[in-house]
This record gives C-alpha cells, structure tokens and sequence, in this order.
C-alpha cells in the first residue's frame, strides 16, 4: 500500500515547500512542473526520480491517483526540474512493477518495503 493520502495532505502544506528547495538539486530527486487541468495554476511537485531509457522514471509513492499525474497526462507533456537545470519531459505512461526494479538497489528495497508499486516513465522532448 502507497503512503496514505493525509500523509500527501500534510506534506503538500509543511514538507514539499522545504523539500522542493533541496529536490531541485540532490541526485534521485526532481520537481515536476505541471499545470491545474481546471484551475489553470502552475504547480510544483517534489518527487524521487531516476534516468532510465532515454528518459526519467518517477516513483508514485502516494499511488497512481496524485493530481499531478492526471494533470501530466492529461497534457502529455511537463516540465521538470533536476539537478539545477529543468528540461521537458513527455509522452508520461503510468507502469506497475511491484518488485521496483527499475529502480537502483538501495532505492529498490525501500520502495518495496513501502510498497510503492507504480511509476512514471517519461521521456525526453526532442
């Protein structure tokens, strides 16, 4: 089971502000970048990240159904900021891989303890 959504509450007004300081620039973290599908609004959201296959792999450790996957997907394209710079990402498909081995070792097992199960893979706009 993912990280229950009062934890996303309460991170989203107290952690995420702190954390997305330090996410714009630790490796294995990043900041997507997304747009309100109704309201409009440009949001930033910290999350923990890896470069595979051409493209970035995001762990959904709140599960699939955060606000800013379906605004990612809705639009096809984001923005996303990693490591001091922010590149464009897009063509976001939602994959399912309860043994996490797309992810780095050390990462791999603590995603699994969590039971994070789903990530992003989005690749880089040419």
């Amino acid at each position: 089971m993912p990280l229950p959504q009062a934890l996303a509450r309460v991170n989203r007004r107290i952690s995420n502000p702190v954390l997305g300081v330090m996410a714009r620039i630790a490796p294995g973290y990043g900041i997507v970048i997304h747009t309100g599908r109704k309201s409009g609004r440009v949001y930033r959201s910290p999350v923990m990240v890896f470069r595979r296959d051409g493209g970035y792999r995001i762990a959904l450790t709140y599960g699939p159904k955060v606000d800013w996957l379906k605004n990612i997907r809705a639009a096809g394209r984001f923005e996303f900021e990693t490591r001091g710079r922010v590149i464009t990402l897009t063509d976001p498909v939602l994959r399912q891989d309860s043994s996490a081995a797309w992810a780095p070792i050390g990462v791999r097992q603590v995603l699994t303890a969590l039971s994070v199960e789903y990530y992003v893979q989005a690749r880089l706009a040419e």
